[in-house]
């Protein structure tokens, strides 16, 4: 995988890994648990995050592009391979890790914020809403993958619950409105789902617009009316879904990486 200096997937289970809440601040040291939950890796070229011994002292390396947010998902680090791919450079930090109340200062540093999939549900998904919502705010690109599109909905004001049937390592296909995210894309395109819930349709908060449908009507894609955030409940980053690089190329456009969708294109296999 491109970044060979991330840490490498690590098989997690629903409830099996619980990280210590950390007040994490850019450019001041934090103290990890002697357990090393909540660590912090950079994927990127803008400089080694410090990282010392176990127990040592952690700060977040604000020169990367993307700030990756980890919701305890070994795809995460799939998704890290891509963006380095497509040539972002990233910043890697579990969603436990970060004190919601310090949300602005940690994403505020960053061109972009990933939420990452992950087994458990929104309101458990550590920082992730409050990063979401203060990363809007300042109107830094935000992009939710599976649990972080679910959470993007939440933040938003959505209900998520039980999907009307349990997908997982299924394709499905999926049309879309054939905005920005989506361009290159056929339509529809095959996209590898992984989720037992979805976002509610009928919750949907009008500044919240769907762009993306299964044929049954279960939310694949959103996005917001008047802010750069998007969502997808697919997984772009599973070898089964099509045009994935180039849907991640697409949002990297958005952060300001320049050519991400033209290396996306060409990193997409033909069908």
């Amino acid at each position: 995988m491109v970044g060979a200096d991330v840490d490498p997937p690590r098989a997690r289970r629903c409830g099996a890994v619980r990280p210590v809440l950390l007040r994490v601040s850019l450019g001041e040291p934090v103290r990890e648990s002697p357990g090393r939950h909540g660590s912090v890796s950079n994927g990127g070229t803008g400089g080694p995050v410090t990282d010392g011994e176990a127990g040592g002292p952690v700060t977040l390396n604000a020169r990367a592009d993307v700030l990756v947010v980890d919701n305890h998902d070994s795809f995460v680090h799939t998704l890290v391979g891509y963006l380095h791919e497509l040539g972002a450079t990233t910043t890697l930090v579990e969603a436990d890790a970060i004190d919601p109340e310090d949300a602005a200062s940690v994403v505020v540093e960053y061109r972009g914020v990933l939420i990452s999939p992950g087994p458990s549900t929104p309101a458990n998904a550590g920082a992730s809403i409050a990063v979401i919502r203060d990363a809007a705010g300042l109107g830094i690109p935000v992009l939710g993958v599976c649990l972080g599109h679910q959470a993007i909905g939440e933040a938003f004001g959505a209900r998520v619950d039980h999907a009307p049937e349990l997908m997982h390592g299924m394709t499905s296909l999926v049309e879309h409105d054939g905005s920005a995210l989506y361009a290159g894309l056929p339509n529809p395109f095959t996209a590898t789902r992984y989720h037992s819930l979805a976002i509610v349709p009928e919750t949907l908060p009008d500044e919240l617009v769907v762009t993306g449908r299964t044929a049954s009507g279960v939310i694949m894609g959103i996005a917001h009316r008047d802010l750069p955030v998007w969502g997808v409940q697919f997984h772009p980053e599973s070898v089964l879904t099509e045009g994935g690089h180039r849907l991640l190329g697409n949002w990297l456009e958005s952060v300001g990486i320049v050519d991400a969708a033209v290396r996306g294109a060409s990193l997409t296999p033909r069908r």
